[in-house]
């Protein structure tokens, strides 16, 4: 039975919004808290296939794919590095997530992406710098590390003493994950400043229009629960 004119908008977002002439709903799901025990497939089809409607796009929170594939670990079993400890410091701290900025993180980027990889982004970054660039650092060392994240105050318990990676393969897993509800799916990494898109099933969404419809992050940024959200068309 479709119910989808029971979901509501977050507590301080909007329900719709307009994207390319045309206006857009965004109906947040909650969830029970997602753990490294729960089946990403399974979940989705649990809480968002009962709602789905023809012409539906599925966008997916990427911090529950990679908690379900086990990227997130407790901080007491991180041991950062000298290179982490150094690294760090350089780091531009956000009030709307802790990226890179905490020594467990930076562990994890340097596991992910190797050592030589960030100390080659880092030098990028400071040569390119004086010219106004952004992003220099992210861009040169992959991997998705722009993806991680740490332990933050308003995360949901367990979750504010984890550190955790991106999710692995996302391109690969929004595809399946399309496959398995008939819809389309985005995978993305979403905070109050804006939002990446990490992976789609379909190709033809553009990035563009994904951090358009969610660059008000109507997934809210703490203890909404609602790490899946329904994008529809407004006939």
């Amino acid at each position: 039975m479709n119910d989808s004119n029971n979901l509501e908008a977050n507590s301080g977002k909007k329900l719709t919004i307009a994207v390319q002439n045309d206006t857009w709903e965004r109906l947040p799901i909650k969830t029970h808290i997602i753990t490294k025990d729960d089946d990403i497939t399974a979940v989705v089809e649990k809480y968002a296939l009962p709602h789905i409607q023809s012409g539906d796009m599925l966008f997916i929170s990427e911090r529950i794919v990679a908690i379900s594939q086990g990227r997130a670990y407790p901080i007491k079993d991180i041991k950062p590095s000298r290179l982490a400890k150094l690294l760090v410091k350089f780091v531009h701290k956000s009030p709307y997530g802790i990226g890179l900025g905490s020594p467990w993180t930076m562990e994890l980027a340097i596991r992910e992406a190797g050592a030589l990889r960030m100390l080659v982004g880092a030098f990028a970054a400071v040569v390119t710098k004086p010219f106004g660039l952004k992003g220099v650092f992210y861009h040169v060392v992959g991997h998705n590390i722009n993806a991680i994240d740490g332990p933050c105050d308003y995360t949901l318990p367990p979750y504010n003493n984890y550190a955790k990676l991106g999710p692995a393969k996302p391109m690969k897993v929004a595809k399946e994950l399309g496959e398995a509800i008939g819809s389309d799916v985005v995978i993305i990494d979403a905070n109050d400043l804006g939002a990446a898109v990490l992976g789609k099933s379909n190709s033809m969404i553009t990035d563009a229009f994904c951090k358009a419809v969610f660059k008000d992050n109507p997934l809210g940024q703490s203890t909404e629960q609602t790490p899946l959200c329904i994008v529809r068309k407004v006939a």
